[in-house]
């Protein structure tokens, strides 16, 4: 608990058997009430890892369900679960799990709703190892989502995200994309109900057990990201009906 809310951790997994456990070890379990880890139909023993570290709520999909997918369960059960901060933890130890109580700090203290760690504040992306392509393209879209929007984020592809209760039971992430675009229009859809986003500095580690997505997926992936944006540019003006923000 924190300040007298329930902390729960949400772990969306695939083939993350070789990192889970060191994952899991770094959680602040004074302020972590529960952990949740869905493993989306992964081909190793993600599951049986999870389940022998003691992860209370294991939940494995029948069938892979993608990124988004994975984390439509996940923020289904916290919620369920009575959840009042929420806290996306990769399971492939690519963000350190020490930064959750920053994160939860800034919601338990009604500072802001959502709370990003972000990898390009500073310079830790490229010192961790991110592959320079990724980094131009990171901040290309950035700041062209940046200008799109109206916002001011350094990042907008962590997958290190914080959220509150109320923001949670406020967007409607079941209508999200169940691939990578997930997470934009899940933001799309935090900046249309007028939350804001905070953001803390994110120390990243690429190695080869980490999850990545490959050239030809990012640059799919970097396309969905700017159809997002501009929908939601259009959507704030007027032009364009955009059904995942009504």
């Amino acid at each position: 608990m924190y300040n007298g809310k329930k902390v729960v951790i949400v772990m969306p997994a695939y083939r993350a058997s070789l990192t889970v456990e060191r994952t899991y070890k770094e959680i602040p379990f004074d302020i972590v009430d529960e952990v949740i880890l869905v493993d989306d139909y992964s081909p190793d023993n993600t599951t049986e890892v999870a389940q022998s570290i003691g992860i209370q709520h294991v939940i494995r999909h029948d069938k892979n369900k993608g990124y988004g997918g994975n984390q439509k369960t996940c923020y289904t059960k916290a919620l369920e679960i009575g959840a009042d901060i929420v806290v996306m933890v990769h399971p492939d130890y690519q963000y350190t799990p020490k930064l959750i109580r920053a994160m939860v700090s800034i919601i338990g203290e009604d500072l802001y709703p959502v709370v990003f760690g972000s990898r390009i504040l500073g310079k830790g992306a490229l010192k961790g190892g991110m592959p320079l392509y990724k980094y131009v393209a990171n901040r290309f879209l950035t700041l062209t989502q940046n200008i799109l929007m109206s916002q001011k984020l350094s990042e907008y592809h962590t997958g290190y995200r914080a959220f509150s209760k109320e923001v949670l039971q406020s967007v409607a992430f079941q209508k999200c994309d169940d691939d990578f675009i997930f997470d934009n229009e899940m933001i799309a859809q935090i900046f249309a109900k007028g939350f804001e986003i905070a953001e803390v500095t994110c120390p990243t580690k690429y190695f080869e057990e980490a999850s990545s997505i490959n050239f030809v997926r990012s640059s799919k992936y970097g396309l969905g990201v700017l159809r997002v944006s501009i929908r939601y540019c259009l959507s704030k003006l007027g032009i364009f009906k955009w059904d995942l923000l009504s």
